[in-house]
Formats: structure tokens, C-alpha cells, sequence
């Protein structure tokens, strides 16, 4: 059986506060975009056995921290789960902000379930998903929701974006979650999340800010110039996803941007 894992932006990040386990308090909003990596998981007719073969941009680190595996040795804890071949096709770039690895533990893990007939609910799944990441949660239901305290409480919401044009780029930058955070010093919003959402897309340039964007653009003035560039060619609404390193742009029209030395993904619907 195969899926297909899609990537997420966040529309709005404001780090509230520091938790006493080391965690950030946050509100976001979570949008889920068409970019999405491939994931199959075939019977092997091996005894409670799996190879894992990873095509596509390249995943860092050792195969035992992909979550993809982290997803299927925690349903094995439960469930009898036979040989399997996982074949996973990387295109959601890594170190990027957009969930590519959450996503791909999230729907390994509604995969298991609809191959095997493993009886999980939707809720259990979330509760599954939480224990890998903070934002795996999101992607079991996979539609548009704010999230707070670490990302994992999550409210969905009706808002859809497919009317715009939208463009994402992706410099030559990873920048880790763990790096993003040692950057940011915790402070409320002054105007809610959910009341900046309510407005038009056009009104939330200088309303709906992403509290990464300040010392990442500091270090990186490269991300700062390619948000710059999105609103210099028309977008109505830009900024960075996550901790970055990606920048995205609504646009009203179709439009041709490029950008040298980046990789650019552009869909005429979200």
C-alpha cells in the first residue's frame, strides 16, 4: 500500500513562553500544501522483519532516528507487525520548516494501521503521533488547525488558500529546530493569532509574524533577502515556515520567480 506524506507551512509562529521540561509554549497555524514525498510499505514474507529503501533528497543522520522507523517500532510495542519493505521517496527538503519527517512518521503510522487492520482510532493515532513529534499529531487529520502549547493541542479551523498562487524556496540553509530556538527569547503576542487569521490575506503583512524570522535573518541575512524578493515581485502575504529555512509567498496571479541558488516549488493550488 502507498501514500503520500505532504509538507505543511505555518501561517504565524509566536513563541509564548519556556516550559519547565524544556519545551516552548507556541500558537501557530498549521496549513497543509500539495509538496509530498511517496511512502509504500510492501510484505516482505520475512518474520517481524523490515528494510527501509530511501530514494529521493538525502536524509541526515542514522536510519534507527528516521521516524518513518520510529513510527513502526512504536506500533510494534503493541501489534504484531509481519516483514515489511518500506520504500520512502524524499522530496520534501529537510531542515526546511515544513514537517517533511513529522508528516512521514504521521502517515506511516495511518498506513500500518489501514494495511493491517490494526483498530486504531483517529484519537489514538494523535495520541501515537504526540509521542514522536510535537507537530505528528497535525498530519493524522491532515487539515487546516491552530496549535498551541507545543504544537500538539490543535484546533481545526476553516480557511482555504487554494485561490492564491503560492511559491516556496528553499535556499542552500538548514537550520535545525534545536538551532532556531537557541536564537529566541520568549514573548506573548500583542494581537491573538486567531483574530490576525480572521482578516484578509492582504492585511496580514505586519500583523502575522513568525518570532524565528528576527534572529534567523540576523544570521542568515539570505532567508531575509529571499522574503524581501517575494514581496518586491506582488506577493500579498510572505514569510518564513517554522524555524525555517523555507520562505513562502501568496500571490494573486500566477507568477515567474526564480531564484539563483535555491530550490523553488510553485503550485497554482495549495
Amino acid at each position: 500500500m502507498i501514500c503520500f506524506p505532504n509538507a505543511k507551512i505555518n501561517l504565524g509562529l509566536n513563541i509564548i513562553s519556556r516550559r519547565g521540561d524544556g519545551y516552548h509554549n507556541l500558537e501557530t497555524l498549521f496549513y497543509p500544501i500539495g509538496l509530498r514525498d511517496g511512502l509504500e510499505i510492501v510484505p516482505s514474507g520475512r518474520e517481524e522483519d523490515f528494510r527501509l529503501f530511501q530514494t529521493g533528497a538525502t536524509i541526515q543522520g542514522d536510519m534507527d532516528d528516521n521516524l518513518v522507523i520510529k513510527a513502526l517500532k512504536l506500533i510494534s510495542e503493541e501489534k504484531k507487525i509481519p516483514g515489511i519493505d518500506i520504500h520512502l521517496f524524499k522530496k520534501i527538503p529537510f531542515g526546511a520548516g515544513l514537517g517533511g519527517g513529522s508528516s512521514d512518521a504521521a502517515f506511516m503510522l495511518k498506513l500500518l494501521n489501514d494495511t493491517f487492520s490494526l483498530g486504531y482510532t483517529v484519537p489514538e493515532l494523535e495520541q501515537k503521533a504526540a509521542e514522536i513529534g510535537a507537530d505528528c499529531p497535525f498530519f493524522i487529520k491532515n487539515k487546516p488547525a491552530f496549535a498551541k502549547e507545543t504544537g500538539n493541542l490543535l484546533e481545526e479551523v476553516d480557511l482555504d488558500l487554494s485561490s492564491y498562487f503560492f511559491v516556496l524556496v528553499k535556499p542552500d540553509i538548514t537550520v535545525s529546530t534545536k538551532e532556531a530556538y537557541s536564537l529566541i527569547s520568549p514573548v506573548p503576542p500583542e494581537i491573538p493569532l486567531g483574530e490576525i487569521i480572521q482578516k484578509p490575506v492582504s492585511e496580514w503583512k505586519g500583523l502575522l509574524k513568525n518570532d524565528f524570522e528576527p534572529p534567523i535573518f540576523k544570521k542568515y541575512p539570505e532567508i531575509c533577502r529571499i522574503k524581501e524578493q517575494l514581496y518586491a515581485k506582488g506577493a500579498v502575504y510572505a514569510s518564513m515556515s517554522g524555524s525555517g529555512s523555507s520562505v513562502y509567498g501568496f500571490f494573486e496571479k500566477e507568477t515567474d520567480i526564480r531564484f539563483d541558488n535555491c530550490w523553488v516549488w510553485k503550485n497554482k493550488e495549495l
